[in-house]
């Protein structure tokens, strides 16, 4: 269905309706069905990103779809993402459902396969979504997970839908009344979210875990490190209430730079602070400034 033919998001049966992108076409989501054969969707054989639209504008299109195909490389797919056609997708959606502020979830999965983990010769499954978001919080409180991230895995810095730990993760730290899971890894190191990336300031210095600590290659993570100051540092996990973090914020496409209030029942000196207030305006300066950075 064509763009032009939606009236974007319509009033059916008291609820909203959207329309997403499945395989080559712009479609009313009660329509946008996949095989239950999917690979993705028996073994989470698949990759995905999650990026913000202001005012009506994808946000960091490139780094995205750059980390997209960087994953699908890291879980071998034998197709290489169509990024040129992924990109007119994420507009399609973004103009189909008139999004002003909110959030595009691109979905690449291995394609129909197997009842189990072995691949057959199939064609990948694209899926684009959009929906709007309100007000995202400025501080969020964090619970130290109970469970490592293997900084040595497979997966290791692949942005996978093999999401289960995250899910998991998340949900056990809002049970104790927490926003985030923060996950050492193996090594007992600092590490990241279940969907953001971490800073620290320690003697006024900005600090955030290198790659190698097995967190996600960020794009907000990046952009805050290559543009607005920080640098990369391993540090241990008990730092976080050793009482040495002058501030801290999560970061990620939606959060921004979120301050961290609490970690577990440990209050951080001040949230926001300085920093994070800096970083925050000069990270809405960049997206007013260049949308693709």
């Amino acid at each position: 269905m064509p763009v032009a033919r939606s009236v974007a998001r319509i009033e059916s049966e008291g609820r909203v309706m959207a329309y997403v992108y499945v395989n080559g076409s712009l479609v009313e989501e009660s329509q946008g069905v996949i095989s239950v054969f999917d690979h993705g969707l028996v073994t989470g054989d698949g990759v995905f990103e999650a990026l913000a639209v202001y005012d009506g504008t994808p946000f960091a299109v490139r780094r995205h779809l750059e980390r997209l195909a960087r994953s699908a490389a890291g879980m071998r797919f034998t197709h290489v993402p169509d990024l040129a056609a992924i990109e007119e997708a994420i507009y399609q959606v973004v103009k189909a459902n008139q999004i002003g502020f909110g959030k595009v979830r691109i979905t690449y999965t291995a394609g129909d396969g197997p009842l189990g983990s072995d691949r057959l010769p199939s064609t990948p499954r694209l899926v684009v979504a959009a929906a709007p978001l309100g007000p995202i919080a400025p501080t969020a409180k964090v619970a130290i997970s109970l469970w490592p991230r293997n900084e040595r895995g497979i997966l290791a810095g692949l942005k996978t839908t093999s999401y289960a730990e995250n899910v998991v993760g998340l949900n056990w730290a809002i049970s104790r009344g927490a926003d985030e899971i923060i996950f050492p890894n193996l090594r007992g190191e600092l590490c990241e979210g279940s969907g953001s990336n971490i800073f620290l300031v320690i003697d006024d210095e900005l600090i955030t875990p290198t790659l190698a600590s097995g967190c996600l290659a960020g794009v907000t993570r990046d952009l805050i490190v290559e543009h607005l100051g920080g640098v990369e540092r391993d540090l241990p996990i008990e730092v976080l209430k050793s009482g040495m973090v002058q501030e801290a914020f999560l970061s990620s496409s939606l959060r921004e730079a979120q301050a961290i209030t609490f970690v577990d029942d440990f209050a951080m000196p001040v949230a926001p602070g300085p920093v994070s207030l800096e970083i925050s305006r000069r990270f809405r300066e960049l997206i007013k400034d260049n949308l693709n950075p």
